[in-house]
């Protein structure tokens, strides 16, 4: 079987499952099997694969089409032109989180900001591109899970920020010194607890430690909004991405709290609002 023959084939596998983007996740696969790039593919695909490339490829296809993320298999996940690695202790990093990490960036610039805590950090994703992009800023990042953690600090390491992001098992604020924030961003649990149950198969695979958001999805809204102020500067903000249908009732949770003014939302590119951002006083 060829290059070519079999990424055809992987691809009507994955389409009979109604899955996003088949032809993509076939060539992901055989890119994962031969660990090559997909110039390679596209040059050599009258190439003929051994029997071992051909059994590793479709078991694979396989797991895909069972709900396994194909990222769980390949461990590599692009977010802001970095490269994480992700499995199954984290949340992979979705392109939507990518407007709260932009946004965070434009606001850090504004306010010259020098410390920022992101809580719920999972892969590491939003600190290490924060880190990344922005010079002279220190991150703490926290997550609850121990597992979730090796891998933010794998990722910190291998994207070369490692000396400027400190990393804190913490249940959100709980193992947080008295410290003072220009920023808090985050990424919380934000699925409502009946709803995961319904969610793609791929999805239902990510640890739901970090999709569960209590019976309505606000559980951590409410927890972070009533203490935030208390770790940020004066004039500092809170940046958080919310679920699609979340605007109102995150504004209405932060507006109760009566310490922050000046909220505002933002849309992703599907125009589903995503982030609310909103100032310290």
């Amino acid at each position: 079987m060829t290059i070519k023959d079999a990424l055809n084939k992987g691809t009507i596998m994955l389409k009979g499952e109604d899955l996003d983007s088949p032809r993509v996740k076939a060539r992901l696969l055989l890119q994962d099997t031969l660990n090559k790039p997909r110039q390679y593919l596209l040059v050599h695909e009258t190439e003929q694969l051994t029997k071992n490339q051909i059994n590793q490829y479709f078991l694979n296809i396989e797991k895909v089409k069972n709900g396994t993320p194909i990222e769980h298999i390949t461990h590599i996940k692009e977010f802001m032109k970095l490269n994480f690695f992700v499995n199954e202790n984290v949340l992979i990093p979705r392109q939507d989180t990518e407007i709260l990490v932009e946004e965070t960036i434009g606001i850090a610039k504004k306010i010259n900001a020098k410390n920022i805590l992101d809580l719920c950090t999972g892969s590491g994703a939003i600190a290490v591109s924060l880190a990344k992009y922005l010079n002279n800023v220190q991150i703490t990042a926290t997550d609850i899970s121990k597992e979730a953690l090796r891998v933010a600090k794998k990722n910190a390491i291998s994207n070369e920020v490692e000396e400027r992001i400190t990393f804190i098992e913490s249940d959100l604020f709980e193992n947080i010194a008295n410290t003072k924030f220009d920023i808090i961003i985050s990424n919380p649990p934000y699925i409502k607890k009946d709803i995961i149950k319904s969610l793609s198969k791929d999805v239902q695979k990510e640890p739901h430690l970090a999709l569960d958001g209590g019976y309505d999805g606000l559980d951590f809204y409410k927890k972070i909004a009533s203490k935030a102020y208390e770790y940020i500067k004066l004039g500092g903000y809170l940046c958080l991405e919310i679920g699609y249908d979340q605007k109102e009732s995150v504004t209405k949770i932060i507006e109760q709290e009566q310490k922050y003014i000046n909220t505002y939302s933002k849309k992703d590119l599907f125009d589903n609002d995503r982030i609310i951002v909103t100032k310290v006083i």
